[in-house]
């Protein structure tokens, strides 16, 4: 399959367990991506992984400027951008919301909320005239709320609203707009949730969640990846304004 022939591919947090894997889709798909991200080591080496039909720059989503010079460079390199998947995100820690770090919260913020703000502001003016795609990475936290994380979960709450609003706002102009919200996928930041939630036993609490789930087990990054292609491509082409879950039904229980 070659959805994605001619179009043109923006992924942040693209070194990450989801990004990375959706990236490889986007790629095998036809489509030409700018990968990015803060670590450009990793970037570099994905890039050579994932061949000549992408480019990398290093970026912090949370600031402006540098959103606009991935934009920027994105459009310099090919012309346009038909799809954002906006994946860059934070856990935080995990810790009573009486004894949560205030400036730890903000910073989640600002990465998960004004990261998702500063990409949707600045590339949908690109997109307005050919019309385009946003992919946004909520979680089920972004649904219910979850003890000792309350920086996470606000986040991912707000980035559902800042969707809502976008998706009305892009509607007429060919711009879709959704997010994905995952349950806990086998990813590094998992493993990085497990060990603040017990550093002795990790694997006992991956055991405890995942029983939480009815399908009985985490999802992986490649059927997250699935969704966002879906509703990247014009497949989806009535869908905007949604919250997707890939979770196992954990949010129906």
């Amino acid at each position: 399959m070659h959805r994605f022939s001619n179009k043109v591919a923006i992924v942040t947090g693209a070194v990450g367990g989801i990004g990375s894997a959706a990236a490889r889709r986007l790629v095998d798909e036809g489509a030409k991506v700018m990968l990015v991200d803060m670590s450009g080591t990793e970037l570099e080496q994905l890039s050579a992984d994932l061949g000549e039909n992408t480019l990398w720059t290093v970026a912090d989503v949370s600031d402006a400027a540098d959103t606009a010079a991935y934009i920027k460079q994105t459009v310099d390199a090919w012309g346009k951008v038909d799809i954002l998947v906006a994946n860059a995100g934070i856990e935080g820690v995990v810790a009573p919301l009486t004894e949560y770090p205030t400036e730890l919260f903000r910073q989640v913020l600002r990465v998960n909320v004004e990261g998702v703000w500063n990409g949707l502001q600045q590339i949908m003016p690109v997109m307005a005239e050919g019309g385009g795609s946003i992919v946004i990475t909520s979680s089920v936290a972004g649904l219910q709320g979850a003890a000792g994380m309350s920086a996470y979960v606000t986040s991912k709450h707000a980035v559902v609203g800042l969707m809502r609003s976008a998706a009305i706002e892009g509607a007429p102009l060919g711009i879709r707009v959704n997010t994905v919200n995952p349950a806990p996928i086998e990813t590094r930041m998992m493993r990085s949730l497990e060990g603040m939630m017990s550093s002795e036993h990790p694997e006992q609490v991956k055991q405890q969640l995942a029983q939480g789930i009815p399908a009985g087990r985490y999802g992986t990054a490649e059927e997250v990846a699935s969704l966002m292609l879906y509703l990247a491509s014009d497949d989806s082409s009535y869908c905007t304004g949604g919250t997707f879950t890939v979770d196992g039904a954990m949010s129906s229980s």
